[in-house]
Formats: structure tokens, C-alpha cells, sequence
């Protein structure tokens, strides 16, 4: 289930081993994307995707688009 999450949300839950996953497409990615954060494009998450992610820890999906 999705949570809204604010900046020192997200920092404590960084610092505590969640995972960031940026879902704009690879090019946006290397343009800009927050420090550590891995790159899953939107249009390539599905079942085996999520499967090789660790799903121990939380989980914080972002999409910055500055446009």
C-alpha cells in the first residue's frame, strides 16, 4: 500500500536501509535521480522485476519530473 512520505520521512527510512527505486524511463534517470537511488523504469516493473528486489526492507518508489 502506497504512503505519502515527507523529506525527513524519507531520510530516516534511507537511513535505516529502505530501498529508493526512480521509475522515469533510464534516460531521466541519468539526467538526475536521488543518490543511491536504483533505476526501474515504469513500463519495465512487473512480477520477475519485483522478485529480484529485497523485500526486507521498505520500499520508497519515486518519479521526479521537473518539467
Amino acid at each position: 500500500m502506497a504512503t505519502v512520505i515527507d523529506r525527513d520521512q524519507l531520510q530516516d527510512l534511507v537511513s535505516q536501509g529502505a530501498l529508493l527505486v526512480e521509475v522515469l524511463k533510464a534516460e531521466e534517470y541519468q539526467e538526475d535521480h536521488l543518490p543511491g537511488a536504483l533505476s526501474i523504469p515504469l513500463a519495465q516493473i512487473d512480477r520477475e522485476t519485483v522478485k529480484t528486489l529485497d523485500q526486507e526492507h521498505p520500499m520508497i518508489v519515486y518519479c521526479w519530473d521537473a518539467a
